[in-house]
């Protein structure tokens, strides 16, 4: 894309990935139309602050509503006419569909099928939205691909982000909609969200408190540095879907289709040990870590490692940030952000 390439409309820019998507294309020179209801499913301020670093950017509008709310959502899009959109809003957390289900429905099938509907009706020539690596649930056949089925989800978030897939699916065939998914693996960096493994464990580190360690500690985690998600965001959304002329309705593969539809995982491509991110957490930030071990976690996973083979040959897209380099940087923004010495 270039900067005559009209308005990209963004989802979710008070968010950990969205903020960071909007950054990197202002940077380009592009117009980002920010869209986002700063709810209080974690602290606020986090958000605030991420929305005043995009005010102070020139090329950036900002709209704060609900995008389970249709009528607010076809005023943004009648009145900034996006050329694409990158769909990332979405109630986030494996662990709090657990308890709040309804959350889900609304912003994750009621939301994201008021995404469909206005980028049906005004024309936008692509859609790029935010799937999960959770969505592969039961399936344990490592590295994951796109290419393998993913209808054993484990939890509601999972269920909610696979029925977002279908849905675009629907969108594509029916009405020639380019849609493209992106399955994110385990993402953590600068600005990243509370409720997220990273922050929790580097602040009950700081804290002196005990971190608690699912299934004894013996987890595997394809994490993947947020500039990395970012670039793959970006160059899929360049890359516009297209009908697959390979693609059978008699041996059909998941990841395209005869439809303008293509889904991606977004990793780092290696599974890394959870005891490896403590330790290098335990280095950056000069303490030891107390903890507890406890067993496996309801919905939870041992295990994640993504195949990002397609996503490589569409894109160019390479991850690029190591583990020790990312961990580095997100316990000095997080000393920096919260003042701690």
């Amino acid at each position: 894309m270039t900067s005559d390439a009209g308005p990209i409309l963004v989802t979710g820019t008070a968010g950990f990935i969205g903020f960071h998507t909007a950054v990197k294309l202002l940077d380009r020179g592009l117009e980002v139309i920010g869209v986002d209801n700063v709810n209080d499913y974690y602290d606020p301020n986090l958000k605030e602050a991420r929305l005043a670093r995009l005010g102070e950017r020139q090329g950036h509008q900002f709209h704060r509503i609900d995008i389970a709310d249709g009528a607010a959502l076809n005023a943004v899009f009648t009145q900034s006419r996006p050329r694409r959109v990158i769909h990332l809003a979405a109630q986030a957390g494996v662990r709090y569909s657990l308890v709040n289900p309804h959350a889900y429905v609304q912003a994750n099938l009621v939301g994201f099928a008021n995404i469909l509907e206005c980028c049906r009706h005004h024309g936008v020539e692509h859609l790029v939205y935010a799937s999960t690596s959770s969505v592969y649930g039961a399936n344990t056949n490592m590295p994951f691909s796109v290419r393998q089925n993913a209808d054993h989800p484990l939890t509601l978030y999972a269920a909610s982000k696979r029925a977002n897939e279908l849905m675009a699916h629907s969108y594509s065939h029916l009405f020639g909609l380019p849609t493209t998914g992106l399955r994110f693996f385990t993402v953590y960096g600068p600005w990243g969200r509370p409720d997220m493994m990273m922050y929790i464990f580097t602040k009950a580190i700081l804290d002196g408190r005990e971190i608690e360690l699912f299934n004894h500690g013996e987890m595997l985690r394809d994490f993947t540095y947020v500039d990395d998600i970012v670039e793959g965001v970006v160059r899929s959304c360049d890359v516009v879907a297209t009908p697959d002329p390979q693609w059978r309705s008699d041996v059909p593969t998941p990841g395209t289709s005869k439809a303008p539809y293509r889904l991606y995982n977004i990793g780092n491509n290696k599974a890394e040990p959870l005891m490896r991110v403590v330790e290098l957490l335990e280095q950056r930030l000069g303490r030891k870590a107390k903890t507890i071990m406890k067993p496996m976690q309801m919905g939870d996973v041992p295990a994640t490692c993504a195949d990002v083979d397609d996503l490589t040959r569409q894109t160019g897209f390479q991850p690029a940030t190591p583990l020790e380099v990312g961990v580095a940087r997100f316990v000095d923004w997080y000393r920096s952000y919260h003042q701690v010495a």
